[in-house]
């Protein structure tokens, strides 16, 4: 045989194993993408003129700063820091962030262990010639080692899975800062419209009650019929009715909001000597496009790493496939008192092979399992992104409807006063009966509420659109996402490392 023959025979098997092992080395299962949103590209909405970009405008992550009221800066304040869920979610950070701990240490060595006993034995022998009973005492220690090699990217794929976990836990949290901003300041301005619409209704009972007494006079001076009177007395009955109804849900507002800051129902001293007025924003400025913004919400940022997590998983799935290669050490001693037994020492090294050849498709179907999984989260991104984009565009079709609808109840409202003045002064003149004042007079009342409702509804639409487009987040440091005191108590419990100092990325 050539020398270029023996060449060719001794390095075609090297070429082929090391183009074996460089394949191997490739983590096995799918590299996550993000799925591609075509819509996207051709979604550039003016949201009905109520958001416009504006180069210089401040970001979102504080926006109700805008809003001007330092009790609703105060309330968003004091909530992000006692609200037991935003709380919860920081700690779920904290628990991926161990999880993640965990996955990078299966790439080390992941049996190691010190194995040891020891024993007094005491036998008896049966049928010999000499002594028939013996005590002795044995020991052995040893220490095990075992290193499964990472071939086909098994605990790659858990620290990739665990590491997108890790930042869906982020993500959580950031959304979490945007509910509980969003929700604060609409329960905020719910109490403050409901103590409107109780101004409201107590300016109309003393209005009511004038009349009452009026129309007592003259039915006991003989000048009007009693009818008068009672329906004088109707109209003040049903105004009454109301104001319980206005403050039981005052009560509900109030203790709502008692509940995203952290405390038992009752009386909140930020709300007292609070005011009844609404802003009045008619547009608002953005720094970015609708769509960018739309994209970083953290819902949808939780949404697409909840689905690399699983992608990750379908890669650990498809590894059970292939044999597992590792190796083993043993360094062990045993030793006895006996005399004529002597003492063994053990050294044991060598690869081991572990292969799961007949698994019935249990194996197979586990990655169908894993892959669908990933599908649904795949849909779920999806579905969390039109979702996004629904309630920005419903959101601003609010706002742009409860300003409209503002502009005619301002009118009803001014018809309905002028309508009362006329009548008011036809009945004095004699010319029109009590009645058309009564009908006058209900109408002042329920145009009035409806004006207030409205606004009402035209700055929970603001503060929607705010909340739709993913404002109210930043970034938060360990401060921030578990209290001081409570990790002292974690500390207390558990040794937690640096796990509770180190720094969110």
């Amino acid at each position: 045989m050539s020398r270029a023959t023996l060449r060719s025979a001794f390095f075609r098997p090297i070429s082929a194993l090391l183009l074996t092992s460089a394949i191997a080395c490739a983590p096995l299962g799918p590299d996550f993408r993000e799925p591609d949103m075509a819509w996207l590209s051709a979604w550039q909405p003016d949201l009905y003129g109520q958001a416009y970009q504006e180069p210089g405008a401040s970001d979102l992550s504080q926006w109700w700063q805008r809003l001007g009221d330092p009790t609703l800066n105060n309330l968003i304040a004091i909530a992000r820091i006692e609200n037991p869920t935003l709380q919860i979610a920081g700690l779920r950070i904290l628990e991926s962030r161990a999880a993640l701990g965990i996955a990078i240490g299966l790439k080390y060595p992941q049996l190691q262990q010190i194995d040891g006993a020891a024993a007094y034995v005491s036998e008896y022998l049966h049928g010999g010639a000499d002594d028939d009973h013996r005590d002795y005492r044995t020991g052995d220690i040893a220490f095990n080692i075992q290193w499964e090699m990472d071939f086909w990217g098994r605990f790659r794929r858990g620290i990739e899975s665990a590491d997108a976990a890790f930042f869906a836990s982020i993500a959580n949290q950031r959304d979490g800062q945007v509910l509980l901003a969003a929700e604060v300041a609409t329960r905020y301005y719910d109490y403050k419209t409901t103590l409107q619409r109780i101004d409201i209704a107590q300016r109309n009972i003393a209005l009511q009650e004038r009349n009452v007494a009026i129309t007592r006079a003259l039915f006991a001076s003989g000048q009007e019929s009693e009818l008068d009177l009672q329906q004088a007395r109707t109209q003040l009955l049903a105004t009454l009715a109301t104001i319980p109804a206005l403050k039981l849900t005052l009560s509900l507002q109030r203790n709502a909001l008692c509940a995203l800051l952290g405390r038992a129902p009752g009386d909140l001293p930020e709300l007292a000597g609070v005011d009844d007025s609404l802003p009045d924003i008619r547009r608002i400025p953005l720094n970015e496009a609708p769509v960018s913004l739309l994209l970083r919400r953290p819902d949808v940022r939780a949404a697409a790493w909840q689905a690399a997590a699983q992608s990750a998983q379908v890669g650990v799935a498809i590894t059970d496939l292939y044999p597992a290669i590792s190796l083993f050490g043993t360094l062990g001693w045993a030793g006895t008192s006996l005399d004529n037994i002597p003492d063994v020492s053990t050294f044991a090294i060598g690869p081991a092979l572990r292969w799961n050849i007949f698994s019935y498709g249990r194996i197979e179907n586990n990655v169908r399992v894993q892959d669908a999984r990933l599908q649904q989260l795949l849909e779920v991104f999806r579905a969390t992104v039109l979702q996004a984009a629904r309630e920005t565009d419903d959101a601003a079709s609010r706002i742009a409807q409860t300003h409209a609808r503002q502009s005619i109840l301002n009118e009803s409202l001014t018809a309905a006063e002028r309508s009362l003045e006329i009548a008011m002064r036809r009945y004095q003149e004699g010319y029109s009966d009590f009645q058309r004042v009564l009908d006058a007079q209900a109408a002042v009342f329920v145009q009035s509420d409806l004006v207030v409702i409205n606004r009402g509804d035209h700055v929970t639409a603001i503060i929607e659109l705010y909340r739709s487009l993913g404002g109210g987040w930043r970034e938060a440091g360990i401060d921030d996402l578990v209290p001081a005191e409570t990790r002292y108590r974690m500390t207390e419990r558990v040794d937690w490392g640096d796990l509770l100092q180190e720094p969110i990325p």
